[in-house]
């Protein structure tokens, strides 16, 4: 039955609902008919027994009507009948059962008389004499054999039509969803286009309109992705490039130690941001797929801000830039490996595009605790706060100071890995500050009085550069 198609499906339903409806129609029919043509003969009965009783005497007929009477005085003996030969149609024991002014309904086979008869016995209001009417049943009889072959012709013609009907009623409901599906079919991903919407506003109109936002999002889902991996390209080719100029240039003629030193550290530092560019787009591959592993533990907010400033250390001396920790008193529940990678990436900006001091501060936000980073330079050109998070975005395209554009992305998905978001602001002075935002476990001994700041774009996509 479930391979069968949704047309005949329906239509099968239908048949098998309508043949059920149109017998029980039928079957009321009959049965209503039948009641109507019986109430018929018992009035002219009823009828017929008053005229008797009025009478007090039934004149004798010998003819063969359809009706029949007699009469029978108070001690069941037959007095009169019509015709005059008719044996009595009922015993005295059948008499004595109709009470004064009462009667007695029977269906009786009356002898030489041919099929059913009703019979009515009728006593005298006084408690005299008894009055026995029949009338035969044959013309009713008749009347509902016609009627059943009548209902028996007509009932499947109507049955049969109806399946028609549903037939064509269904192919034409389900029509727009062919012409979907042939729709559907065409659509490729090198060309994307939307399907058509029923006018009418119904299941098919809200499935077209369901079906052409998912196609827009698949689409812009596959134009994510032919970006994502044009950029990545650009990117593995660009260190890959200048390493193999490098390699290149040493290999051309002899060189100095000095010289070869010098190709071989710059041959590191690129093998380096090869390594780490390779590591971001894993991370970013894995976070897709929703398998971003992340192992929580209680972790000292003072702590983890200090380890990275420790780890940048040589790196801020050498630009002669400071580099300080606020103590906030605060733990988190998180994975410091993921968050102290995402506060990396931060610093890692604010010492390539920023200037001054960088500070490392914490603050509670309601059952949330915001890590900052905060720097003195000169924040955020004009709308790029939009696409800050976007992957391979970068403030400024035209700097090429290095970046891959992976940096917030990363920021943004160890974020919501923790179930937190990540957000940024331009400081009302001058400088940026980015966050990102992590459930904490309430343990605190001392809060920031600055009120935190609400994020630009707080959970948005990826990447403000970081240098790789």
């Amino acid at each position: 039955m479930s391979r069968l198609p949704i047309r005949v499906r329906l239509t099968l339903g239908f048949a098998v609902a309508m043949a059920f409806v149109l017998a029980a129609v039928g079957l009321f029919v009959y049965q209503r008919v039948g009641s109507e043509l019986l109430g018929t003969v018992d009035q002219t009965l009823v009828a017929q027994a008053a005229e008797e009783l009025d009478a007090h005497k039934i004149d004798a007929d010998t003819g063969g009507g359809t009706t029949l009477a007699q009469r029978f005085d108070s001690t069941g003996r037959l007095t009169s009948s019509r015709p005059g030969d008719l044996a009595p149609l009922v015993g005295r024991a059948t008499l004595g059962g109709a009470a004064p002014g009462g009667r007695l309904w029977l269906n009786e086979h009356v002898s030489q008389r041919p099929g059913s008869w009703r019979v009515l016995v009728q006593r005298a209001d006084n408690g005299g004499d008894y009055v026995v009417v029949a009338r035969s049943l044959e013309p009713r009889a008749e009347s509902l054999d016609h009627l059943s072959h009548q209902l028996i012709l007509f009932l499947p013609l109507a049955l049969l039509a109806a399946c028609l009907g549903g037939y064509l009623l269904a192919a034409g409901a389900l029509r727009p969803v062919e012409l979907l599906r042939r729709r559907a079919e065409a659509v490729t991903p090198g060309e994307p286009s939307s399907l058509p919407v029923p006018p009418a506003r119904d299941e098919v109109a809200r499935l077209a309109t369901t079906l052409n936002d998912m196609l827009a999002r698949l689409t812009e889902a596959f134009e994510h992705e032919r970006r994502f991996v044009a950029d990545a390209s650009h990117e593995l080719r660009t260190p890959l490039a200048l390493l193999r100029t490098e390699l290149d240039l040493a290999l051309r003629r002899p060189r100095s130690r000095e010289e070869l030193e010098g190709a071989l550290r710059s041959a590191a530092e690129e093998t380096e941001r090869l390594s780490r560019l390779a590591d971001d787009l894993l991370l970013i591959a894995r976070a897709d797929r929703g398998t971003l592993p992340v192992h929580r533990e209680p972790v000292d907010v003072d702590e983890l801000l200090e380890d990275v400033r420790t780890r940048f250390g040589s790196r801020t001396a050498a630009l002669g830039r400071e580099m300080r920790v606020e103590p906030s008193g605060l733990h988190v529940e998180a994975d410091s490996l993921r968050v102290g990678q995402a506060l990396v990436n931060l610093v890692d900006n604010a010492l390539t595009h920023g200037r001054g001091a960088v500070v490392l501060s914490a603050a509670a936000a309601g059952e949330t605790v915001e890590l900052h980073v905060r720097d003195s330079g000169d924040g955020f050109p004009d709308g790029f706060a939009a696409r800050a998070f976007d992957r391979f975005s970068r403030a400024d395209e035209a700097r090429g100071r290095g970046g891959t554009g992976l940096g917030l992305s990363i920021v943004e998905l160890v974020a919501k890995a923790h179930g937190g978001t990540a957000g940024l602001r331009n400081l009302p002075q001058s400088g940026a500050d980015v966050w990102l935002s992590l459930p904490g476990d309430g343990t605190r001994q001392q809060r920031d009085p600055t009120p935190s700041p609400q994020g630009i774009r707080e959970g948005a996509g990826p990447g403000w550069p970081r240098p790789a």
